[in-house]
């Protein structure tokens, strides 16, 4: 449940012609101290039952703090705000969910420790505890909740000028700037338009059968997939998990990989079995820069076996290797985002 002061959170627009995203700061979680900053991004006329939630890599925060770090400029084209345009090109008329790590070491290292248990640099210790199932469905939840109430205030101007919550008005992301896909894109705090999309996310219910969920983890991110593997069979003890569970309609990996020196993919037999029983299409997208890396040989094997076993069981899998002929980079690995 969210404590009382969640419908008063601050909230900022990021818009683009056709599409916009709002920031929802401190959604609650599952247990009293699990918080997430969500990204929610519609489009115009929206009235799709498809939301795309995506797990960020290291490096990607929000455009203003990227644009202003001195190492991490470099890579503000793959901001958050940013991402949720990409994303919303690649899945037209989805609702977009960009999730984003409780914690960021050094403004480098995303940590994602309300799903995983994770050292200090995010490395993961996957266990099969379903606390993660059950941190990102009260997390979706309360989203739901948040979302709505922002945008219905923005419909009832009497609601918004007794407070009934806050926008965040910060001049560092004020203005005009360039977005990676050459928008021309515009923090509008004083006219927000997304007001005739608010019901779309009045009321809904994880495990509503109409709803559709497709999960994408990028780099550091996929270890939020991989833990939902490994909890996945504790989860389904659980009716109202099974049911969320049933609503995920596609996985993706993007070139996963964190710093750790094992585990950045899922190899186990018995977990992966239980994965391909569920049906669910698995759509796993690399580079070089991952899988070739002679320094971390173990995340090439890794990936061969995950794709190989999940086959083997029988799961839906598309599996491709991207910038197969060039120089690894970082700069492709990145990349994997807009090709994927």
């Amino acid at each position: 449940m969210s404590g009382p002061g969640w419908a008063a959170e601050a909230a900022r627009l990021w818009k683009v012609p056709g599409f916009q995203v709002l920031r929802l700061s401190g959604v609650m979680g599952w247990g009293p101290d699990q918080k997430n900053d969500l990204l929610l991004g519609v489009g115009d006329g929206s009235r799709s039952r498809q939301h795309v939630l995506y797990f960020p890599g290291d490096v990607q925060n929000y455009h203003e703090l990227m644009t202003h770090h001195p190492e991490n400029a470099r890579w503000q084209r793959w901001s958050l705000e940013e991402v949720a345009v990409l994303l919303f090109h690649r899945f037209p008329s989805s609702h977009i969910w960009i999730i984003k790590a409780s914690r960021i070491h050094l403004h480098k290292f995303s940590c994602y420790d309300n799903f995983v248990q994770s050292n200090l640099f995010g490395v993961p210790e996957h266990s099969s505890d379903c606390g993660v199932f059950k941190h990102l469905h009260s997390l979706l939840m309360n989203g739901f909740k948040q979302a709505h109430t922002v945008l219905h205030s923005w419909t009832n101007p009497n609601e918004r000028s007794h407070g009934s919550f806050a926008v965040e008005q910060d001049e560092s992301c004020s203005g005009v700037s360039k977005t990676a896909n050459g928008f021309s894109a515009k923090n509008d705090l004083s006219t927000p338009s997304l007001s005739g999309n608010y019901t779309e996310v009045e009321d809904l219910k994880c495990t509503d059968p109409s709803l559709k969920f497709v999960l994408i983890g990028f780099s550091k991110g996929c270890v939020v997939l991989n833990q939902l593997l490994y909890a996945l069979n504790e989860a389904q003890k659980d009716k109202e998990l099974a049911a969320f569970i049933n609503n995920i309609k596609g996985m993706y990996w993007l070139d996963g990989g964190h710093a750790g020196g094992g585990n950045t993919w899922v190899t186990d037999p018995e977990i992966l079995k239980g994965f391909a029983k569920t049906g669910i299409p698995v759509y796993a997208h690399v580079t070089p820069y991952q899988v070739r890396d002679g320094m971390r040989a173990w995340i090439g094997k890794e990936h061969k076996k995950f794709i190989r076993l999940l086959g083997e069981y029988g799961a839906k899998v598309t599996n491709q290797l991207h910038f197969e002929n060039e120089t690894p980079s970082l700069d492709n690995h990145f990349r994997v985002l807009q090709v994927f």
